[in-house]
């Protein structure tokens, strides 16, 4: 996607319950680069073993997390599967300025921190699986989810499912390459919103 005029960036939320797709999605858009950039955010989870610190998620204690906290250094934070992440705002202020259209990988609770924070430039997008079963069958293809992990992440995948009635979008992953192409559509739309364009969009002597 051109980055023809100057416009300012906005924060691409994707969120689904667990084993919604919302990672292959977001992986998918990354690999078509420019604007995409992936916001990194801080947790307390401990790191999975294809997982790298400062480039899937930013690895903390829980001693460092409580004082991001303290210093008012998220633009949103929440607690998940009895973890915590967060979205530094440094980095959401920065993204926004440079026109990058920034990816977040989070829950209905930090989307709507992050609507909140930034109501005019964040857009949600609710990945929904296409039914309980398939989200079943996927979590259950992860070698790192024990049984005790599946039931808790699908007795949290009904109640966030309903949550979807927040969000602007809303894209069922039944099919991976029709739900990446409506993603798609929703960036281009939203990046041609006139109250995004910051600089001269036409040569001055055009408006003479």
């Amino acid at each position: 996607m051109s980055n023809r005029r100057e416009r300012r960036g906005f924060l691409l939320v994707l969120s689904s319950p667990s084993g919604g797709g919302k990672t292959t999605i977001y992986e998918a858009l990354l690999k078509k680069g420019e604007p995409f950039e992936f916001s990194v955010s801080a947790t307390t989870r401990p790191p999975r073993e294809s997982e790298i610190d400062g480039v899937h998620y930013r690895f903390v204690s829980d001693s460092q997390f409580d004082r991001m906290i303290t210093e008012a250094k998220f633009a949103e934070w929440a607690v998940v599967h009895n973890h915590r992440y967060g979205t530094p705002k440094s980095y959401v202020d920065q993204g926004l300025a440079q026109g990058k259209v920034m990816i977040f990988e989070i829950d209905v609770q930090g989307a709507a921190q992050l609507k909140t924070s930034y109501p005019d430039d964040t857009v949600l997008v609710f990945i929904a699986p296409p039914s309980l079963t398939e989200t079943e069958r996927r979590l259950s293809k992860r070698e790192t989810n024990s049984d005790e992990d599946i039931a808790l992440r699908l007795k949290n995948a009904k109640k966030e499912i309903r949550q979807f009635i927040y969000y602007d979008y809303l894209v069922i992953n039944d099919d991976l390459d029709e739900a990446i192409e409506d993603i798609m559509n929703v960036v281009r739309a939203e990046s041609l919103k006139s109250a995004r364009f910051m600089g001269k969009v036409w040569p001055e002597n055009d408006l003479i």
